[in-house]
């Protein structure tokens, strides 16, 4: 399973960014898949879901500027960021997760893509 992160980089507060993150491995279009992010010196937080069947989850604090979305023929999730904020910098992971048969959780992460957002 690799999950591969793109489209990180230095933005304006008030811009915009898409991060798309490419999975295989695995049967993309059945799994549902997560983004999470770690602010400097902070834990790693919650972002957003999205199931196999496309429906969405975000943590309260992005609610109103994140979209998560997905597009099973290109086995690749993405996360639209609106209205960049200086406290969105931070490295962004795409995570997905399933239990298996014998009840084992298989998690894998991606290697991340920073977001840096200047005032």
């Amino acid at each position: 399973v690799q999950l591969v992160e793109s489209g990180g980089g230095l933005v304006q507060a008030g811009g915009s960014l898409r991060l798309s993150c490419f999975a295989s491995g695995f049967i993309f279009s059945l799994n549902a898949m997560h983004w999470y992010r770690q602010a400097p010196g902070q834990e790693r937080e919650f972002v957003a879901t999205i199931t196999s069947g496309g429906h969405t989850n975000y943590a309260d604090s992005v609610q109103d500027r994140f979209v998560i979305s997905r597009d099973d023929a290109k086995d690749t999730v993405y996360l639209r960021i609106n209205n960049l904020k200086p406290e969105d910098t931070a490295v962004y992971y795409c995570n997905t997760f399933w239990i298996s048969g014998t009840g084992k959780r298989h998690e894998y992460w991606g290697q991340g893509t920073l977001v840096t957002v200047s005032s």
